[in-house]
């Protein structure tokens, strides 16, 4: 009897260290994988934070250099989708923002501090252009001026109206017609006509990119 119970707590031993072992092998073998899949995906994430390129202000393709304004604007589309003005990575105007509307979007912006001024639309197709006018000429000199059309922005225009445009570095206004797409920064006293403009007749949605403006 005492033989057979020895022999039982032998048995009983020897099934408890081999499943201990087993169980010891696999745990090992799921933490070894664990830990491999875990140092794996960290190298991912790593590699992928080390290739994601840069973001500029306003979505621009590189950064301005220093004392320059960044800025981005889109004209609206037909007359669906609004523009959009971007500057310093703050939104000035947008059709989120509720402050655009059909005909000539204008943002005023202190050319020194990059403060906005005032920011404005006037209906230039059943509005009249002679509030626009006004506008016009009550901008002081050192003003960065930025328009952008949405729908029509041409239809009231008269020449009057061009001629001041002109005179902040506009070089497209005198040949904007009936719902061309049309983007343009300038200032108030602007000494060359700028470079940053673009217009696209009777098309969709237009995107200017420059990388900064200096008075």
């Amino acid at each position: 009897m005492r033989v057979a119970g020895a022999a039982k707590l032998v048995v009983a031993v020897a099934v408890f260290l081999l499943t201990f072992y087993v169980i010891s092998q696999v745990f090992e073998i799921k933490m070894d994988a664990s830990l491999g899949n875990l140092f794996a995906r960290s190298a991912l994430d790593t590699a992928a934070r080390a290739t994601k390129p840069p973001r500029y202000k306003c979505g621009i393709s590189k950064a301005c250099p220093e004392k320059h304004f960044a800025f981005k604007m889109a004209s609206g589309a037909a007359n669906v989708v609004g523009p959009k003005i971007c500057l310093e990575d703050n939104i000035l105007m947008s059709g989120v923002k509720n402050n655009v509307g059909r005909g000539i979007n204008v943002a005023l912006v202190n050319g020194k501090t990059g403060e906005v001024i005032d920011t404005k639309y006037f209906d230039m197709w059943g509005g009249d252009v002679a509030p626009f006018i006004e506008f016009l000429k009550s901008i002081q000199d050192g003003t960065i001026v930025l328009m952008g059309t949405y729908d029509d922005g041409a239809t009231k225009l008269n020449d009057e109206a061009r001629r001041l445009i002109a005179d902040l570095g506009s070089t497209s206004i005198t040949t904007l017609g009936f719902r061309d797409n049309w983007v343009f920064c300038g200032g108030k006293g602007i000494k060359t006509k700028s470079p940053f403009e673009q217009l696209l007749f009777e098309a969709l949605s237009l995107h200017a990119r420059p990388q900064g403006l200096l008075f």
